[in-house]
């Protein structure tokens, strides 16, 4: 939806500019006596009805306000929460954000009556958390289990050409939710609708001379939305940023046309996005300055070297070693390229330009890239916008073959991009940018082996081999490294699985980033052998305990990330005095176009039982449609894995 009208600003006084939304304190005795949603009986709290009006302040600094106002329903103890109440205002080149006035009420009933506990305003702070961000802090008073609490506030903002997204959909459930937005109509929007969710209200007006400055008289757009019965949001696992999917209004600011006749376009073509991010001081230019730097130091680092990969994996790992990642993110440098050589330490996009300008220097073709993480949402595709990226990485083209490079952390592997970055299409800088599919090369894989028999003296003794790869790898190389120590990780692994001692310890390429990672331990079970019937679970270590898709129906998409491979090998020799009583069923079942499958088989012969496990999913995402197959998937291996080896004396 586009909105393009050559017409002005709109007026307002405090809480007068709205022609709609409810009325303060019109609070019923129905809704007090409300004991839960039956829609949703799991729901914490309710909204009854919520409101939202923007528009531009009539002269003045003419700054963008929202007026808000929503009442809620506590349903459940976990619901008081709601009652600590905040409101963000953003910080931005010396400007900021404000509320004008705010308005709160907890109501309860009491003694056959409605009785009102207004907020004072001493009970209302101010707290600046960081450069960016400052709160409106308050704890409405006297709530309680079965409360009804409204609030009502003015929010001012100098930023008018951001303009407020509304957030339909919230963790609670909602009655009814309204968004008016009267905009001026020398600003175009895209108005966009996201989530899977649809309007019951959608209408659009003209107002005519909606506001005057000097002898000009201007029009203006009022656009008026609505949702009913809405359900909550809830985050279940495996999933990006749920601003990618929460039925929301976004608007992206297409232009913007002056009094004075000029148009300012906001949305661009990446035409000239690509040539003025080439020579931008804070991205190309970085990138530039980092090749100079790096130029002497990589001729000698390569100067042996004729092979371009292996030239490559030298300057990555140099690159590594010489940067500490200060934990920021970042699409553009915050150091520069010389001073964060100097200190040896900057935000992801200085460690990564300059890998990129090192590699040139080496004359390899290397681009820098850009692209959202996980976190942060899914990038605009429809036309650039910059602010969406929060991350820069590198890639390098060798023969027909690309490799993505992000050198923040010295456990990456040459070709290893982290799970955050795993998150769709990305946008390669070269001299004419595109979008690329970020497909990691690496699954994430886990093999473990168990050897298990009695020794002399009964006990139950054997091998436990853990083979890691690809995101496994990474993430066990990371837990690792956190302790002081092999034996100081040897205990913590033992404290963990709890049903039996290690013995010994050894491990093989922990620092050979592009090998599999591998650990072996002996083992001695706690528990003796000697009880009538003995109930063993093959699974002794990482079995999934619950299935991680809980909802019965998912809106979005479930995204692992990467491909995932998880195989359990057992063999099993039991005393002689036992027999078997019963075996775990063996199970297979498989997802549509080779989608994934998981594969259970146990076998006996005399004394020995031998199993294979083994769940694969060969894809990263899986659609909403595809989501009942996966949940049941996942049901059948959860289980699975709670049956256990029944064994018991021979008579």
């Amino acid at each position: 939806m586009r909105i393009s009208l050559l017409l002005l600003l709109a007026p307002l006084s405090l809480f007068a500019q709205s022609q709609g939304g409810f009325k303060y304190g019109a609070i019923t005795y129905v809704d007090l006596q409300m004991k839960d949603y039956a829609p949703d009986t799991s729901a914490v709290a309710l909204v009854l009805n919520e409101y939202g009006d923007t528009y531009i302040q009539d002269g003045g600094s003419y700054d963008l306000e929202l007026e808000y106002h929503v009442r809620i329903k506590i349903l459940k103890k976990e619901g008081l929460r709601l009652a600590s109440y905040e409101i963000p205002m953003r910080i931005r080149d010396s400007k900021t954000e404000s509320v004008s006035t705010i308005q709160a009420s907890t109501y309860n009933f009491e003694n056959n009556t409605i009785k009102e506990s207004k907020l004072e305003p001493k009970n209302i702070f101010t707290e600046a958390t960081n450069k960016y961000w400052t709160f409106k802090r308050f704890a409405l008073p006297d709530v309680r289990v079965g409360s009804i609490i409204e609030i009502r506030y003015v929010l001012v903002s100098p930023f008018i050409f951001n303009w407020r997204t509304w957030d339909f959909q919230s963790e609670i459930p909602k009655l009814n939710s309204e968004f008016r937005a009267k905009i001026p109509g020398n600003y175009s929007y895209n108005v966009v609708l996201r989530g899977p969710l649809q309007l019951n209200k959608n209408k659009s007006d003209l107002i005519k001379d909606c506001i005057v400055i000097g002898s000009a008289k201007a029009d203006c757009a009022l656009m008026q939305y609505g949702m009913s019965n809405i359900p909550a949001f809830r985050e279940e696992e495996y999933m990006t940023a749920k601003e990618n999917f929460l039925s929301s209004l976004n608007f992206e600011l297409i232009e913007v046309i002056s009094f004075s006749g000029p148009t300012t376009r906001y949305t661009e073509e990446w035409k000239d996005v690509d040539k003025r991010l080439a020579s931008d001081e804070n991205f190309g230019d970085q990138v530039k300055q980092a090749k100079k730097i790096w130029s002497d130091p990589v001729q000698l680092l390569v100067q042996n070297q004729t092979d371009p990969l292996a030239k490559a994996k030298i300057i990555f790992d140099a690159i590594k070693k010489h940067f500490l990642w200060n934990e920021n993110f970042g699409a553009f440098s915050e150091n520069g390229a010389k001073k964060s050589y100097q200190l040896k330490k900057g935000n992801v996009a200085d460690i990564n330009l300059s890998l990129v300008g090192a590699l040139q220097a080496a004359g390899l073709q290397a681009d820098p890239v850009m692209l959202s993480t996980r976190k942060n949402g899914l990038p605009i595709m429809l036309h650039p916008v910059i602010s969406g990226f929060n991350y820069a990485i590198a890639r390098v083209v060798i023969g027909s073959d690309q490799y993505w490079l992000d050198a923040t952390n010295t456990l990456h592997a040459f070709g290893f991009v982290p799970e955050r970055c795993l998150n769709g299409k990305v946008r390669v800088m070269s001299k004419v940018s595109e979008w690329v599919d970020l497909k990691p090369k690496d699954k994430d894989k886990k093999v473990t082996q168990f050897s298990l028999k009695p020794n002399s003296d009964g006990a139950i003794t054997g091998k436990l081999k853990v083979v890691h790869y690809g995101y496994d790898a990474f993430d066990q190389r990371k837990l690792f490294h956190s302790f002081a120590s092999a034996e100081e990780y040897k205990k913590s692994q033992s404290k963990q699985w709890g049903n039996f001692e290690v013995t010994d310890f050894s491990y093989q390429a922990v620092d050979s980033l592009e090998k599999p990672f591998v650990e072996e331990y002996g083992l001695t079970f706690s528990e003796e052998m000697n009880a009538d019937v003995l109930y063993f679970s093959p699974f002794l270590i990482d079995r999934w305990q619950k299935n991680p898709f809980r909802s019965s129906k998912r809106n979005y998409p479930v995204d692992f990330g990467a491909a995932l491979e998880e195989i359990t090998l057992l063999e099993f020799e039991f005393p002689p005095a036992y027999e078997i009583d019963e075996l775990p069923k063996s199970a297979a079942l498989t997802l549509p176009q080779n989608g994934g499958r998981y594969l259970f088989n146990m076998t006996s012969l005399g004394n020995k039982i031998q199993m294979t496990s083994n769940l694969t999913l060969s894809k990263s995402v899986y659609s909403s449609d595809e989501y009942f197959l996966v949940r049941e998937l996942f049901s059948r291996v959860v289980q699975n894995q709670q049956q256990q080896i029944v064994l018991k004396k021979k008579k």
